[in-house]
């Protein structure tokens, strides 16, 4: 695919920001729940012709007058992500900057970066080289927008055949990347001759004529070459010539197979030149995905031109964007990469080069930033610029996180982090019967892996899928079929991401047979390796029926199969057993076989034994088993497993799906978690049980409500009743205290020394020990001496208790009544006192409260 982006502009302030944001599209993101641990790998995570389909583009940048200086620095800066978030290292790109001519010396084109490889060290050269947007030449570049000399140089520069030997760096200052002026080329309407000088090793070879090459034309105005003499005489002829020759320019895009996708912002879009411009280049796409052939966009400011751009430049080149967080330094971003995704890039918009970038896999472990680690393969630009990618082969999916730091002084602008990526998966076929006779109908069913031989087995990865496959061979003009998972016949369950569909071989087919099968979905591209077979004629005297336990089992684990195997031949068979692609596709593609090929994580599972003889005779069932390596990846395990016959040079018998389901070998927790829970549960009845029994046993020993009197005599002399809290641990203490010239009274005691102590048991039975006694059982309503007087105990817990009599104050000998008045001359004091009050129970004065 080329691409090329062009940018034009009548507003000071936005062209910068478009820019911008388009090279952000074009450096864009990549975005994939993540299965065990694996250990790193020494050897490449994936060949690079084994990675996403190239493309090759061209970023053409306004560079009129009506920038402002800080805006084409934000040009200059949006231009770094040019090559930074390119999904595949084989792409091409070059950077163009543009004007229009308006007097002599000056170009309407200025070719800063040339088409250069995407690798490494070419996105280096690029990011290097597009700093010379930022130096702004009148004298050499005009102030107007001429559309059409940009588009030219830019099919120019996608079509050409540059053998990558003739001219200079083009990123030293000489400027012999100037398309228009150093290779001595333009009359001004940007009519470009030989090459203007290559990039050493770093331009591009003969270019690729299946590679798709696309523009991206980024403007925020109009065609403007009113003041350009090679359009005309006066401004009137000079516009109209200048449409006259857009028109000329976007045929000759068309003819020579270039997109091109016009990007505007803004109130001065000229929003009918921009629609004519897509549908005036080349209208193919990347797929047959709604969406993916050329169209025109507009939003309506800068701040939506970075999304946009990057769903555009996605489109372009059937790829699809993962949004991720923003934050400002310190702070920790995270972006998430589905299962699908093969190849992609993270992309963190750091604006300032003193930002730090660390990488954190779903796994959190920290990734290298160069070279491979668990099957797969990194690599870091832009560490000292204003933009940092990280492209990833077979990223591990998941959310990953992104954590950036800063010096003091250098943490005021937010960080955004994106996710660009690409899903190329291997297609299994099986084929049933997997050699057909002609007239025969046969049913093909198809399922999708990744190269880390994860199987697709979610839907929802493939929304707005489509799956076709074409049949070929001798004999008979090719056959097309569309597949489906819909639960209807002959797919036998909806959703299950394994499409199903029924050719009838043409009666007219002999020999080989060769079926294709292609995958449209956004975001994704399939392999299209051809499953290879042949026609039967007549019933065979040798057949063959492979199967494998349908089995949910751990990495490491063995899964046995069966091989029931017929053979009326008079003759024995060496039969092979393999699985994935042993014979360049006629097994089958994808599977574990194909992915260890491709290089990817995880080994192939050891099948023993690997031949089987089949003998003469009846039938018979040959057993075997498949060792599962212990880096397996997690779920469906992916694979074709094909049984051949050698003695017929490798004739294929039977293909099987493996019916597997592998999991993640259990924990400790996983194993006992049951026991765990159970046991706590246990515990956690009993605790309930004692914490029950023990509230029982305090509310019984709970003395609150009890009553202690006091009496002499027979004559009630104080009260004290227990109240809630008074009787921790089922114990009260108390004293009795004789004031000189009163009556004894009850008091609360708050130690053990000279107390007196009432307890009641467990079983609720009440103890009474006095100062210098011993305890004895005590029952409520019977009197205890106590120093010269009687305690009694009402226990207000007893169904049966008395009630109080009235307490009445009592003469003291030798003093007066309590607490009443003294007592009057001449009365005895034994008698009662009809002067006295009385209260009610309890009701009497409380010393302690």
């Amino acid at each position: 695919m080329h691409v090329t982006v062009m940018l034009t502009r009548h507003s000071r302030r936005r062209g910068a920001l478009f820019l911008a944001g388009a090279l952000f599209a074009l450096s864009g993101p990549l975005g994939n729940p993540a299965a065990a641990a694996r250990a790193p790998l020494a050897a490449s995570a994936v060949p690079a012709a084994e990675g996403a389909d190239p493309i090759d583009f061209a970023v053409v940048v306004d560079q009129s007058e009506s920038l402002a200086d800080e805006d084409l620095a934000r040009e200059t800066e949006a231009a770094a992500l040019l090559s930074q978030g390119e999904i595949s290292e084989r792409s091409r790109a070059a950077v163009i900057g543009f004007g229009s001519s308006e007097k002599p010396g000056q170009s309407p084109v200025r070719e800063v970066c040339p088409l250069t490889v995407v690798d490494a060290a070419g996105r280096r050269r690029l990011s290097d080289c597009v700093k010379q947007l930022a130096r702004r030449d009148r004298d050499r570049v005009g102030p107007g927008t001429d559309f059409p000399a940009a588009i030219r140089q830019a099919v120019a520069r996608l079509t050409e055949n540059t053998d990558g030997t003739d001219g200079t760096d083009g990123t030293d200052g000489t400027d012999g990347t100037d398309g228009a002026d150093s290779a001595g080329n333009t009359d001004s309407t940007g009519n470009t001759g030989g090459s203007d000088g290559g990039a050493g090793s770093g331009v591009a070879g003969p270019g690729n004529t299946k590679t798709p090459k696309v523009i991206f034309l980024l403007t925020d105005g109009r065609l403007d070459v009113a003041d350009s003499p090679e359009y005309g005489a006066d401004p009137a002829s000079r516009r109209a010539n200048g449409e006259k020759r857009l028109e000329e320019e976007l045929a000759r895009a068309r003819e020579a197979g270039v997109q091109i996708w016009p990007l505007g912002f803004g109130d001065e879009i000229d929003r009918a030149a921009l629609a004519a411009m897509a549908d005036g280049g080349y209208r193919g796409a990347c797929s047959d995905v709604p969406g993916s052939v050329p169209r025109m966009r507009v939003v309506a400011d800068s701040a939506g031109i970075d999304k946009a751009l990057q769903e555009t430049f996605a489109a372009a080149r059937c790829a699809r964007v993962s949004e991720g967080t923003v934050g400002k330094p310190p702070a920790d971003l995270y972006v998430t990469i589905p299962p699908i995704a093969t190849d992609g890039s993270l992309t963190v918009s750091k604006h300032d080069p003193k930002v730090r970038v660390t990488y954190y896999d779903p796994q959190e472990r920290k990734v290298p930033t160069h070279g491979d680690f668990d099957g797969s393969a990194f690599e870091v630009s832009g560490e000292d610029g204003p933009v940092e990618a990280l492209r990833v082969k077979n990223p591990l999916p998941g959310r990953w996180r992104v954590h950036v730091e800063a010096p003091e002084g250098h943490r005021d602008r937010e960080v955004a982090v994106r996710a660009i990526w690409q899903g190329r998966l291997s297609s299994a076929v099986l084929l049933d019967p997997v050699a057909p006779r002609p007239g025969q109908e046969a049913v093909v069913e198809v399922r999708m892996q990744t190269r880390r031989g994860v199987v697709i087995s979610d839907p929802r990865q493939l929304a707005g899928v489509t799956v076709d496959a074409r049949l070929s061979g001798a004999g008979f003009t090719p056959v097309s079929v569309r597949l489906a998972d819909d639960g209807k016949a002959p797919d036998r369950k909806a959703g299950d991401v394994r499409f199903t569909g029924t050719f009838t071989v043409p009666s007219g087919a002999t020999g080989d047979l060769e079926i294709v099968t292609e995958m449209a979905a956004p975001g994704v591209t399939s392999d299209r390796r051809p499953f290879h077979t042949a026609v039967t004629e007549g019933t065979p005297l040798l057949s063959a029926q492979v199967s494998v336990e349908r089995v949910t089992v751990h990495p490491g684990d063995t899964v046995r199969g069966f091989l029931d195997i017929t053979n009326d031949d008079g003759a024995p068979h060496t039969l092979r057993l393999g699985l994935g692609d042993e014979r360049g596709g006629t097994g089958g593609q994808g599977g574990p076989g194909a992915a260890k090929a491709a290089g990817a994580p995880g080994s192939v599972p050891a099948i023993a034994p690997a031949t089987v003889v089949a003998k003469p005779g009846p039938a018979t069932r040959a057993e075997f088993t498949l060792t599962l390596p212990p880096d397996t990846p997690l779920g469906e395990l992916g694979g074709l497993l094909t049984v051949v016959d050698t003695t017929r040079g490798d004739r294929v018998l039977d293909t099987s799906f493996l019916d597997v389901l592998v999991e993640a070998r259990p924990t400790w927790w996983d194993l006992w978690w049951a026991y765990v829970v159970g046991g706590a549960l246990v515990l956690l009845a009993a605790a309930a049980v004692a914490g029950v029994r023990l509230a029982a046993r305090r509310r019984r020993q709970d003395l609150a409500g009890v009553r202690i009197e006091l009496l002499k005599d027979g004559r009630l002399l104080d009260t004290l009743t227990v109240r809630t809290g008074q009787s921790a641990g089922g114990e009260f203490l108390f004293s009795v205290e004789e004031p000189r010239g009163a009556a004894p009274t009850l008091r609360r005691a708050r130690g053990a020394g000279a107390a007196h102590r009432l307890r009641r048991t467990g079983s609720g039975e009440l103890q009474f020990r006095p100062h210098r006694g011993r305890e004895a059982p005590i029952r409520a309503g019977e009197p205890v001496e106590v120093e010269e007087c009687e305690v009694v105990v009402r226990d207000g817990s007893s169904p049966g208790r008395s009630r109080l009599r009235p307490r009445t104050r009592i003469p003291w000998p030798g003093g007066r009544t309590t607490p009443g008045p003294r007592t009057a001359p001449g009365v005895d004091p034994a008698a009662p006192d009809p002067t006295t009050t009385t209260t009610a129970p309890g009701g009497g004065w409380d010393p302690d409260f």
